[in-house]
């Protein structure tokens, strides 16, 4: 077995498998995160994403599933979860795009959430 299939064996080991907002399931971690934010206040920047210890580095679960799929995260670009969900590792579910693009889209859902 390579290296790409342990890393996903090992990540596959925490997920659980949902039916989420695309056409395709959502990959959801069940292991580690990076917490739900400090003393009540909302979920913020870098709070709730998947984590996970790989070569003895704690590492963001969604990013790493994006290496071992498609290669690595250029600079001044971000992975942006199509279906919303932080929790989800699907590859698929993930997309390259700018810090502003990124931004666009959360304010989006954020809107629409509000509204239903």
């Amino acid at each position: 077995m390579n290296r790409r299939q342990l890393i996903a064996e090992k990540v596959l080991t925490r997920v659980e498998i949902t039916a989420g907002r695309l056409e395709t399931p959502c990959w959801l971690w069940m292991g580690p995160t990076s917490g739900d934010g400090y003393k009540g206040q909302k979920k913020g920047r870098g709070h709730g994403y998947p984590r996970m210890s790989l070569d003895g580095q704690t590492v963001a679960v969604h990013i790493v599933m994006w290496t071992n799929e498609n290669g690595f995260v250029p600079g001044r670009k971000q992975l942006d979860h199509l279906c919303r969900d932080r929790r989800c590792v699907n590859p698929d579910h993930l997309e390259l795009v700018t810090h502003r693009v990124n931004q666009l889209r959360r304010d989006e859902a954020r809107q629409i959430e509000a509204a239903e």
